[in-house]
């Protein structure tokens, strides 16, 4: 089938202790390129999960549509992970295994039964993914980036309608960071694509459309371009003293800091401009800041 669209209505999920981790999620995710943003604790994971069948919500519904009649992702589990490519948070792998003979495993598990397709299509992924030079090498010698680019190519294993990515950056150089995101980027082409992740960067670089979420709880949707045009005329710029931080923080709403050459620069959000500041062009960044300060 054809996904085009993954639409979440309503979903909550609390854990033991009434922990709510998801509260009344609504989402409606196009093909391409999606980021969903938030802090660390924020349900991001949990969300995840939800989608990609490990676990239960408590109440809400999740559907791919496309052609036909879609799937219900809650109900039809089997017919979501056919189409589902997963690179969760923390992807291991056999470390006394070499990459041709997992991914030829992990092929095997997804249903590629004949021995030669599933030979072609290993060969083919792990040159997508700049692996094949390096195809007979135990991936416990691998890179961050390369285990990395090797989780894609699992993932991307039966041509994958919808494809989860979670925090799939972190720890990665800027060398291996930029060679990731330049993947998934071509890999958004026309697939669903959910990227997860609290590094803004990734998405300002990579996603048309995004999410913010804290808490459980979505705080703003929509294109980061639009987001961030709506901070113009309201972020402002000022460097203080360190020991200047706190008083400034009583007086306006602070929304970043950053330490140069010694002293400390800090962007406000403000419908005027305040006293002693100089507007500033705003970036997702501040879009962040701004959106979780408000949602506290």
């Amino acid at each position: 089938m054809t996904v085009n669209k993954l639409v979440i209505r309503d979903l909550d999920k609390t854990y033991p202790g009434k922990v709510w981790a998801l509260r009344g999620i609504d989402l409606d995710i196009p093909q391409g390129m999606f980021g969903l943003l938030g802090p660390n604790g924020a349900g991001k994971s949990s969300l995840m999960r939800t989608v990609a069948t490990l676990q239960d919500p408590d109440h809400g519904t999740i559907r791919l549509e496309g052609d036909g009649d879609g799937i219900d992702v809650l109900r039809e589990k089997d017919a979501v992970r056919r189409v589902l490519g997963y690179l969760p948070q923390g992807f291991g792998v056999y470390p006394h295994v070499d990459a041709v003979t997992l991914l030829d495993h992990f092929a095997l598990l997804k249903g590629i039964t004949q021995r030669g397709e599933r030979k072609a299509v290993v060969e083919a992924l792990l040159n997508r993914v700049n692996l094949w030079s390096h195809r007979r090498k135990k991936l416990g010698g691998y890179s961050g980036g390369m285990r990395q680019r090797f989780g894609i190519a699992q993932a991307l294993l039966g041509h994958p309608k919808l494809i989860i990515v979670d925090e799939p950056t972190a720890g990665l150089d800027p060398q291996e960071r930029s060679r990731f995101l330049n993947l998934l980027a071509e890999i958004g082409e026309q697939t669903v694509v959910v990227l997860s992740t609290h590094i803004v960067d990734d998405v300002a670089d990579l996603c048309a459309n995004m999410a913010i979420i804290a808490k459980g709880q979505v705080l703003q949707t929509g294109e980061p371009n639009d987001a961030i045009d709506a901070l113009r005329g309201k972020t402002w710029r000022r460097t203080i003293d360190k020991a200047e931080l706190a008083q400034f923080e009583e007086a306006h709403m602070v929304i970043s800091t950053r330490l140069v050459a010694g002293r400390t620069v800090i962007h406000v959000f403000s419908d005027e401009v305040p006293d002693g500041f100089a507007p500033v062009d705003p970036d997702l960044e501040d879009v962040y800041f701004v959106t979780l300060k408000q949602a506290a």
